[in-house]
């Protein structure tokens, strides 16, 4: 039994903290996958090379009231093959930035940069250089996987009751996520910037031009931008926000409207100048600090010294050889990397390719294995910085065959427990399930080289703290933490603590095949159900062979350890009963997730896939 991340056969040793990465060698025998592009997308009519245009009746544009719902479909989603680069994103505004970059000659973080930028600019709701992410990087000549962390930290003055009441009481979320009491230091740009050092081909200020035209120039509001912008309940509390958004009398700007951003473009213009230094101890430091301690709602305590002292890390990935693939994510402080690969591992065993994807037996085997994997998470993952995490454990074949061992075929476990671990850690840990936004974004990138970027990135909540500073939002991430310090007594692992970075649920995700060339990007926003969404996707390319955009389409299914949510208006929905005989607790619901993900097929090309749920494509040469 081999744990990819302790096996020198596949990757250095995990304890190597001078090279965080993971590099895969030649030991392992040469496996040729058999990959089959099996897309089953909608009726369409082809315009050209580069359009698509749906026909089938349910993607048939539905009258207004119904086209201005947050959850708006893309109606341009297609499989798209490219020979050389690609970028698949969550706005084509956007995935174009990114692709200008690689047209340039820019390696993939270059374009990450330049697609992280505009997306700040066109989709402000979901994150920015006011946030956080995770990337994952492949190195396609050396074969190595490199984990960046710009996850925020909370201020030095935070303290675990930061989010209880007076009485003692737990806080409610919406009641301290608008304001500054939410805000963590941004990590984005030290992120990108470290990115940059090790892996930029372009200079730093020319990746900023696309976004800096974009926010001069201004982009039509979008059908899902509109919709969020009129239902947010705290933006017209602040003036910056209110005077961006809205218009004199207060009402949300319509769809087709041109937004500019003047000032956001400024910003960059400081940035792609003098660096990211600047934001974290120049004159956007002051400006950051000052509207985050003299708001009026929930003044925060995030003060100059908090901003000088952030460093995004590099990390050592976590990996799980999973069949002929070796399959890598990110490490805490996300618990994504490790629950992801918790889930595969599990159904390892199982033989979920025997099954039909949307069979009742897929689905409950996965949702199972999903109820396992978040019982540990909850009780065993946090800023790893912070408290010790049995990483090794958790993803070591033989523990999850034991977890794997709890599962029946016929009925449903109920409530999971976390697995019985014992390793040194002085906390007594609980189990506890925290608060998690779903206004995140992810894109998949790869170079003309073969590098390749899945980059997870968040404000967390829609807009985030919905404070302003020169052009962009800052983040509500504090929110990510546990409110709760305790529970009967007992430590919780993600409360909060000085300078920690709160638990996500972040997972962008890199697979290499048995040889280690590179074969998938991919990612989700979607809150703790980012782990579910991430997971059916894999499994749908590796174990169920289908192309990267009839993966993304695939019905979803998710249990965090509760409720089984099936998606609505899908055939999923025909399982409600057959489940619920099985003891699943069975919800029918809206699932939007945001996948976006590259991956490389048998002939050597391309295949980018994008969110029919979002407004997301993919593009390339």
């Amino acid at each position: 039994m081999v744990n990819a991340c302790q096996s020198d056969q596949i990757v250095k040793q995990h304890s190597n903290q001078n090279n965080p990465a993971t590099t895969l060698t030649q030991k392992l025998p040469e496996v040729k996958p058999k990959i089959i592009n099996n897309h089953k997308l909608p009726q369409t009519s082809v315009k050209n090379n580069n359009s698509i245009t749906r026909t089938d009746p349910q993607h048939i544009k539905k009258p207004f009231k119904k086209a201005i719902k947050p959850e708006y479909k893309s109606h341009n989603t297609q499989s798209v093959l490219s020979k050389k680069y690609m970028v698949a994103a969550a706005n084509p505004l956007a995935a174009k930035a990114g692709l200008t970059i690689l047209r340039a000659g820019g390696s993939a973080v270059d374009a990450a940069i330049a697609t992280q930028l505009a997306l700040n600019v066109v989709e402000p709701q979901s994150s920015g250089i006011g946030g956080g992410a995770f990337l994952m990087h492949y190195h396609a000549r050396s074969r190595k996987i490199e984990a960046y962390d710009g996850r925020e930290t909370a201020p030095a003055a935070a303290t675990p009751d930061m989010f209880l009441t007076a009485e003692g009481s737990r806080a409610k979320f919406h009641e301290v996520v608008p304001g500054g009491l939410s805000v963590g230091i941004p990590g984005v740009l030290r992120m990108l910037e470290l990115a940059h050092k090790d892996h930029g081909k372009l200079p730093w200020n020319k990746l900023f031009e696309p976004a800096i035209k974009l926010a001069e120039e201004g982009f039509k509001i979008s059908p899902r931008l509109f919709a969020l912008l009129r239902i947010d309940r705290h933006l017209k509390k602040f003036g910056p926000t209110k005077n961006l958004f809205y218009n004199v009398k207060g009402y949300t700007k319509p769809i087709g409207t041109v937004l500019t951003n003047q000032i956001l473009a400024k910003t960059f213009r400081l940035l792609a100048k003098k660096g990211a230094e600047v934001f974290y101890t120049g004159e956007i430091a002051i400006d950051i600090v000052k509207a985050i301690q003299e708001t009026s709602i929930n003044p925060g305590r995030m003060v100059l010294s908090d901003l000088a002292n952030y460093k995004a890390k590099k990390r050592n990935p976590v990996c799980l050889f999973y069949k002929i693939w070796l399959v890598c994510g990110m490490p805490p402080p996300t618990s994504g990397g490790i629950t992801t690969l918790q889930i595969l591992g599990i159904l390892q065993n199982k033989k979920i390719e025997s099954f039909k994807p949307t069979s009742i037996e897929s689905v409950h085997l996965i949702t199972e294995a999903s109820k396992l994997a978040f019982a540990d998470r909850n009780k065993y993952l946090a800023d790893q910085d912070f408290i010790d995490i049995p990483v090794n454990t958790l993803l070591d074949p033989g523990y999850l065959l034991k977890r794997s061992q709890l599962i029946t075929k016929s009925k449903s476990m109920g409530k999971a427990r976390a697995g019985r671990i014992e390793y040194k850690n002085s906390e007594r840990l609980p189990e506890h399930q925290s608060n998690e936004g779903k206004s995140t974004t992810h894109f998949s990138i790869v170079d003309g080289e073969g590098n390749a970027i899945s980059m997870t990135s968040s404000v967390e909540n829609a807009f985030g703290s919905r404070v302003l500073v020169r052009g962009f939002l800052l983040n509500n991430q504090l929110t990510d933490f546990s409110f709760l310090p305790a529970i009967n007594g007992e430590p919780v692992a993600n409360r909060v603590q000085p300078n920690k970075r709160p638990r996500s649920s972040m997972s962008p995700i890199i697979v290499v095949d048995g040889s280690g060339k590179f074969f998938m990007a991919l990612g989700s926003p979607g809150g703790s159900r980012i782990i579910g969404y991430v997971a059916k996707t894999l499994i749908a390319t590796l174990d169920w062979k289908m192309g990267i955009q009839a993966a993304i389409n695939l019905p979803h299914f998710v249990n965090r350890n509760a409720i089984t949510d099936l998606e609505k208006e899908t055939k999923l929905e025909l399982l409600t009963d057959e489940l619920r005989e099985m003891g699943h607790s069975v919800k029918i619901r809206k699932l939007t997730s945001g996948l976006h993900g590259i991956l490389i097929r048998k002939d050597g090309t391309l295949s980018g896939g994008a969110d029919h749920r979002r407004e997301g494509i993919a593009v390339g040469d």
